[in-house]
């Protein structure tokens, strides 16, 4: 006898789980029209580790040429001109002289595109310069560091009509993309909640002095080596969730965020701060200068946000701790739950067994991502398990089809503005504060995109 709890598990996971179009699709994305530019010429701000990263995911493309590269670091030019090399491809026009070389790089007329791969505090200042000039600005996370600095890139978006796309590389992992798939298909029934993070431990990164065997040492700053340079210091100056985006872009699409939702309110809560002077301590003893050091960043930072359709999302932030890395994705709606520790899921009316988990292995390759489907095996050499070819893919095309990024200005305004929003509910107690609308209204009306055609 056909139960319907076994009724409703056949045909999740039959041939019926083909992708649906969401009720919100918008066919005009789908055109089979040929793209405007036939090749994307592409300039790179910042080509250390990750930059250079995403100019090999450049170089794979017959489409794509790189005319030109940006840092003040010689060591740097030299590898990326050597991976250029080796690749067949003509060496591009490399600027080194000072911090501000990249304006004189926006001059040139061979650039549609910039991506940006440096510190931080850079990061939109390069991003405004690009869109000023006209150029699609592909920005790595987080975008802003300050609140101002989120307005800025709307405004300058606003009045030079230059997109802006964080290149958030987390929004296009295989599980996330299909729980998005499955969201949208009403597998989860009414979304209610979600959790995320960045739970990463990083003690070795913002202490490095590039000389330690097996990468541990005790300096950062001026000694710093990579990015104990540049991101140890955010660690000892601010308290808040100082790295959001990467848990917090896929939890976006989930729940529509600037396109039928927006985030209304947050509180944060940081614990106290031991991890990073107990590293000290142990590598380097009680004695070393940087043992004196006062690391104002709790070891872990709790972000409740709360959305307008009525939703709650909390974001945990823990770089100091010793742990394994987990991003600890949880999908809850009035229908199941999955969560992305042990990769697990419980679906109401599906799952064969009651109030019992399940493995989401067979959901997830019913419910793989079309561009997933169309793109693995091109994705395999790319970093992070593919995901860094989908989203320089996404700010590729973007550029070559003239159309809005997958992942927006208004994304990377207030995705990255929960740092410093975090900031200032700590410092006031764990206050309630307000989350701008940086869409001014256009949220109500903005149609979802990311993951409903080719391009995106």
């Amino acid at each position: 006898m056909t139960t319907r709890r076994s009724f409703l598990r056949t045909a999740a996971l039959g041939s019926a789980a083909a992708p649906l179009l969401p009720s919100f699709y918008n066919p005009l994305l789908a055109t089979n029209q040929p793209p405007v530019l036939s090749k994307v010429r592409l300039a790179f701000i910042g080509v250390g580790s990750r930059g250079r990263s995403h100019v090999r995911q450049a170089l794979y493309r017959d489409d794509v040429e790189v005319t030109a590269i940006c840092d003040i670091d010689p060591e740097a030019i030299t590898l990326t001109n050597a991976m250029i090399e080796k690749a067949g491809r003509k060496a591009p026009v490399a600027y080194t002289k000072g911090k501000e070389a990249f304006l004189e790089m926006l001059k040139r007329d061979d650039i549609d595109g910039v991506v940006i791969a440096t510190p931080w505090e850079w990061h939109t200042p390069m991003a405004v310069a690009t869109m000023k000039a006209k150029k699609y600005a592909g920005l790595e996370v987080s975008a802003t560091v300050t609140l101002k600095e989120s307005w800025d890139l709307v405004n300058t978006y606003e009045k030079t009509g230059a997109h802006c796309m964080i290149l958030e590389n987390v929004c296009y992992r295989r599980d996330v993309m299909a729980i998005l798939n499955m969201i949208r298909q009403g597998m989860f029934g009414e979304m209610t909640y979600a959790h995320c993070g960045y739970q990463h431990d990083l003690r070795n990164i913002k202490f490095n002095d590039g000389k330690s065997i097996g990468g541990v040492g005790v300096e950062f700053g001026e000694k710093g080596y990579s990015e104990a340079h540049w991101r140890t210091q955010h660690s000892v100056d601010r308290n808040g969730d100082l790295y959001p985006t990467h848990g917090l872009g896929p939890v976006a699409h989930w729940l529509n965020i600037n396109r039928g939702n927006r985030f209304t309110h947050l509180t944060s809560t940081a614990t106290k701060s031991r991890g990073l002077h107990k590293y000290v301590v142990d590598h380097g003893g009680a004695n070393h200068p940087n043992a004196k050091v006062n690391f104002k960043l709790g070891d872990i930072v709790t972000t409740v946000v709360e959305c307008a359709n009525g939703e709650n999302i909390v974001i945990i932030h823990d770089t100091n701790s010793p742990r394994p890395y987990s991003l600890g994705f949880r999908a809850q709606g009035t229908q199941g739950i999955w969560m992305d520790d042990n990769d697990m899921i419980y679906l109401e009316g599906i799952s064969p067994k009651a109030h019992s988990w399940e493995s989401f292995a067979p959901y997830q390759e019913k419910y793989d991502h079309p561009l997933w489907k169309q793109h693995a095996e091109t994705a395999q050499n790319a970093g992070h398990g593919g995901i860094d070819f989908f989203v320089l893919r996404g700010f590729i095309e973007s550029i070559k089809n003239q159309v809005a990024p997958p992942i927006d200005v208004y994304d990377a305004a207030v995705w990255s503005a929960i740092s410093p929003l975090s900031e200032e509910s700590i410092a006031g107690g764990s206050k309630p504060v307000e989350i701008p609308d940086f869409t001014r209204g256009k949220w109500k009306t903005n149609k979802p995109i990311f993951g409903l055609n080719d391009i995106y």
